[in-house]
């Protein structure tokens, strides 16, 4: 019987960076893929965390989403037996997958286009409420 291969949890995580990025951009994953000389499948797989993405395929799509190649790291799991901040790890791990998805991505590009701070400050204490009313 064969073991079931999971992706690895930094691969999952370079995956999901190169996922928000390319949707902040507003890119699709066939304009990535032809950018790449590759299939929009393949992007799938590197965004799921499925194929792991080599250093120089890394670099051209750092270089096509106009980002440095650490930005894919940041918040990434630590390497195991390495030293790691274990209070901010799940942290950022969930803010990132939020980032990524087409909800916070609207969230966030709709927020930062408030130009009031007392509004923005509502809508943070709005969000905040309404968080803490699902908990009861």
């Amino acid at each position: 019987m064969m073991a079931i291969k999971t992706p690895n949890p930094t691969d999952k995580h370079v995956g999901a960076r190169i996922r928000m990025r390319r949707l902040m951009l507003g890119m699709s994953q066939t304009a990535l893929a032809q950018g790449l000389g590759l299939t929009f499948q393949q992007i799938q797989k590197y965004e799921k965390g499925i194929n792991r993405v080599g250093a120089s395929r890394l670099q051209q799509i750092a270089h096509i989403l106009q980002v440095p190649v650490e930005f894919f790291f940041e918040g990434a799991p630590g390497v195991p037996g390495g030293k790691a901040d274990v209070s901010d790890t799940p942290s950022l791990a969930h803010v990132s997958e939020f980032l990524a998805s087409p909800d916070g991505l609207t969230l966030v590009a709709g927020f930062v286009k408030i130009r009031s701070a007392k509004l923005r400050r509502s809508i943070v204490e709005l969000v905040s409420y309404l968080a803490r009313s699902q908990d009861k």
